[in-house]
C-alpha cells in the first residue's frame, strides 16, 4: 500500500494515544466493577456490562483513524501479468460459390457478419488483424493492424458483395493455396517493417501468437494446398478453418449462363475443410452449427494461449472511499452502543451538520 499524501500520517498519533487512554479507562472500569461486586450483596446474580458505553468511544477512535488514513490518499499496488496479443490473418474466400443463398443473405454476407463479431471480440490493445481475399488470385486488403477503425471500415465496404465479379473468369475458382501464400506474405511484410522500425526504435518487438483464419465453403484437395500448409506449419502458424454454407447447397448465379446450359451447384465441402484444418494444425468450425460469438471467442482464446507474456505491469487502485466508508461503518456501530439520550441527540446533530456540509459541496 502506498499513500498519495503521507503528510497526514503523523496525525495517527492522536487516535493511538486515545486508544491507550481508552484501554486505561477500560481497566479502571473493570477494577471498579470488581470492587463494587465485592461490596454489594443482592439475592440475584447481578451482571455488569463488560464495556458499557466505552464501546462507543472505541469505534469513534477507529473511525477517526480510518478518516486520517483516507486523508492520506491510500493506494493499493496491484500487479498484473500481461499476456501478449494475437495476430490473426483472415483469409476470406471470395469465389463465385460465395454468392450462393443457402444461408441468410448469401455465403459472402454471412462471412462478413462473422468477421464483424470477430473484430468485436478482440481487445485491440495488442491484438492485430490482417485481411486477404482470394478466388483464383488473392488480393490483400489490410496488413496487420491494431486499429479497429481500419478493420471495420473495410468490412463496411465489403459487407454487401464480394469485390470479385461473377462476370470475371478468375472468380470461378477457389484457390486456397494462393490465399495462404498471401497470408504468409502479409506476415513477412510485417516482420520486415518491424525490423526496419527497430533500428529507429519506433516499434517495440512483437511476440504475438499468430494464426490463419480461413473462411470458405471448400475445394478439392490438391498438392499445392499441402505445400502451403507445410510452409505455414514450418513457421508455427496454425490454420483454423471456418466453413460457410450447407450440405444441401444451392445454385451459383451465373450472369453469362446461356439458356439451356446446366447450372452449377455448390455445396459445403465439410470433409475437405476438416482435412485442411487437421493438416494445418488448427480446428474446424462451421457457421450456424455454433454461434458467431462462440467461434470468435474459441479462435481468439486458442491463439492467445499460445502467446507469451509481456512482463508484469504494476497498477494503482485508489482506496480513499474504502477507508472513508469504513470510518462511517465504525461510527454507526459506535452509536448503537449509546444509551444516554443527550449523547444520542448530540450525535444526531453532528451527523445532520456533516450531511448539510457535504450537500453544500455538490
Amino acid at each position: 500500500m502506498r499513500f498519495g499524501a503521507p503528510s497526514f500520517l503523523p496525525l495517527l498519533v492522536l487516535p493511538a494515544a486515545l486508544m491507550l487512554l481508552w484501554s486505561w479507562q477500560l481497566w479502571r472500569r473493570r477494577a471498579d466493577a470488581r470492587a463494587f461486586m465485592r461490596r454489594r450483596q443482592v439475592p440475584v446474580n447481578e451482571r455488569i456490562p463488560f464495556f458499557g458505553e466505552l464501546l462507543f468511544w472505541f469505534f469513534l477512535v477507529l473511525a477517526s483513524g480510518t478518516a486520517i488514513l483516507a486523508l492520506a490518499k491510500p493506494q493499493a499496488v496491484t500487479s498484473l501479468v500481461r499476456t501478449a496479443g494475437v495476430d490473426l490473418v483472415v483469409l476470406q474466400d471470395g469465389s463465385a460459390s460465395m454468392h450462393v443463398t443457402d444461408v441468410k443473405g448469401n455465403r459472402w454476407q454471412r462471412s462478413m457478419r462473422l468477421l464483424r463479431t470477430l473484430g468485436e471480440a478482440l481487445r485491440w490493445d495488442n491484438d492485430r488483424v490482417a485481411l486477404a481475399l482470394f478466388a483464383h488470385m488473392a488480393t490483400p486488403q489490410i496488413r496487420l493492424t491494431k486499429d479497429p477503425n481500419t478493420y471495420f471500415f473495410f468490412l463496411d465496404h465489403l459487407e454487401d458483395r464480394s469485390p470479385f465479379r461473377l462476370e470475371d473468369d478468375g472468380t470461378w475458382d477457389t484457390n486456397i493455396e494462393r490465399g495462404i501464400y498471401w497470408g504468409m506474405r502479409l506476415i513477412e511484410k510485417d516482420e520486415e517493417l518491424r525490423k526496419t522500425a527497430a533500428l529507429t526504435a519506433k516499434l517495440p518487438e512483437a511476440n504475438n501468437a499468430r494464426a490463419f483464419v480461413l473462411i470458405s465453403d471448400g475445394q478439392s484437395w490438391s498438392g499445392e494446398v499441402a505445400k502451403s500448409l507445410a510452409l505455414a506449419n514450418g513457421r508455427g502458424i496454425p490454420v483454423t478453418v471456418v466453413g460457410v454454407g450447407t450440405t444441401a447447397g444451392g445454385i451459383i448465379p451465373d450472369p453469362k449462363r446461356e439458356q439451356g446450359q446446366a447450372a452449377v451447384r455448390s455445396v459445403l465441402n465439410r470433409a475437405e475443410l476438416t482435412r485442411i484444418a487437421t493438416a494445418g494444425g488448427g480446428r474446424y468450425y462451421e457457421m450456424d452449427r455454433e454461434t458467431d460469438r462462440e467461434i470468435a471467442n474459441a479462435i481468439i482464446d486458442t491463439t492467445r494461449r499460445r502467446a507469451g507474456t509481456t512482463g508484469i505491469q504494476e497498477g494503482m487502485r485508489d482506496l480513499y472511499w474504502n477507508f472513508l466508508f469504513a470510518g462511517g461503518v465504525f461510527l454507526v456501530l459506535g452509536v448503537l452502543f449509546l444509551r444516554d439520550r443527550t449523547a444520542l441527540a448530540l450525535q444526531l446533530a453532528a451527523a445532520s451538520a456533516v450531511l448539510i456540509f457535504v450537500q453544500s459541496l455538490f
